[in-house]
């Protein structure tokens, strides 16, 4: 099956209009990311995704730190040439390896961190390099000319900003232009509607990429009671999963997967089908062949107006589902 190819900004980048996040494929630090890892079976579902047209691969240095980008090189080895990567930086990385959970925009860890990254990828470009958050103490003109002086030096094909606002992505666009912006984005999490960004890169001819499309798993429809959640996994800790909020999202995830029956399509292939719908480019995560195959099935699903109007009654836009993050991240956002 050959995935629809679509421009990802004005700058030139061409991706598949599904992407695959790689995230949750290793641990990180005490933490398991949506349960176990597995080695082998995550290799293997890069490698299904590629036969499948899924060569967007995402990735940040953060996640492990630095295991994620490894596992890829592995998966990737010999093979470079196919695969679209897209890594990311500023959550700082001391030379021990150790996350010291500041953000750092400045020029000189702009051009440390690419090098770790192209190290720990075993390659000589990245094609999509991400500032991860906004460093609120650095003007983002400072680290978007260092991220400009990396596409001139042929280390980066294009570049991209996360969790951003309009204001800053005008400003970046300005030093450089912007290829994408990442932030969460599903029928749980629209805060980047809400705010006008999505507006703004419109109007800039920026390309949008939508993380945790499945409400960090939620839209799955397998998690039932919090107890579906491994012991050690990360989203114990997340409002969105805390019990004041919890059997309201089951409820809406029930409505969703009644009209996703209708459809005789799973409830995640209706959330993913509905982000497509928009123009916007999800990178759903998966460790699992059987996942990325269905994931990438959804991509071909064709969502009639009737079919948005009633995933828009059932979770209009303001819909407040709990927050994504604890307060710390929350706090790192830039809105």
């Amino acid at each position: 099956m050959k995935l629809n190819q679509v421009k990802l900004g004005n700058q030139g980048l061409i991706i598949p209009n599904i992407g695959l996040g790689c995230m949750g494929m290793t641990g990180f630090g005490d933490a398991d990311m949506y349960g176990k890892s597995d080695e082998k079976e995550a290799i293997a579902t890069i490698h299904r995704s590629l036969e499948l047209g899924g060569n967007f691969l995402d990735t940040a240095d953060l996640y492990g730190p630095f295991k994620n980008e490894q596992l890829i090189a592995k998966a990737i080895e010999g093979n470079r040439d196919q695969y679209i990567i897209a890594t990311k930086f500023a959550w700082e990385i001391d030379d021990n390896e150790q996350i010291t959970w500041k953000i750092n925009g400045t020029k000189d860890y702009v051009k440390k961190s690419i090098e770790r990254s192209l190290k720990n990828l075993k390659t000589d470009y990245i094609d999509l390099y991400y500032m991860h958050r906004l460093d609120k103490n650095v003007p983002v003109e400072e680290t978007v000319g260092a991220m400009s002086d990396l596409v001139k030096e042929g280390k980066i094909g294009y570049i991209g900003l996360s969790e951003v606002s309009s204001e800053t992505v005008k400003r970046a666009h300005a030093v450089h232009p912007v290829s994408a912006v990442q932030s969460e984005y599903s029928l749980f999490e629209r805060t980047v509607e809400e705010k006008g960004v999505i507006k703004t890169l419109n109007e800039l001819g920026i390309g949008f990429v939508a993380y945790s499309p499945l409400g960090r798993g939620f839209l799955s429809g397998n998690i039932k009671t919090i107890n579906d959640l491994p012991e050690n996994d990360f989203r114990r800790g997340i409002p969105r999963f805390q019990e004041q909020h919890f059997h309201k999202n089951i409820e809406l995830v029930e409505a969703i997967e009644n009209l996703a029956k209708e459809k005789e399509i799973t409830s995640s292939q209706l959330a993913l089908a509905w982000i497509i719908s928009k123009g916007i480019i999800p990178i759903p995560g998966t460790k699992r062949r059987k996942y990325v195959e269905q994931n990438i099935e959804a991509s071909k699903i064709v969502l009639s107006e009737s079919d948005l109007q009633k995933l828009e009654s059932i979770v209009p836009l303001g819909t407040y589902t709990g927050k994504p993050y604890d307060e710390f991240s929350m706090g790192l956002l830039d809105y």
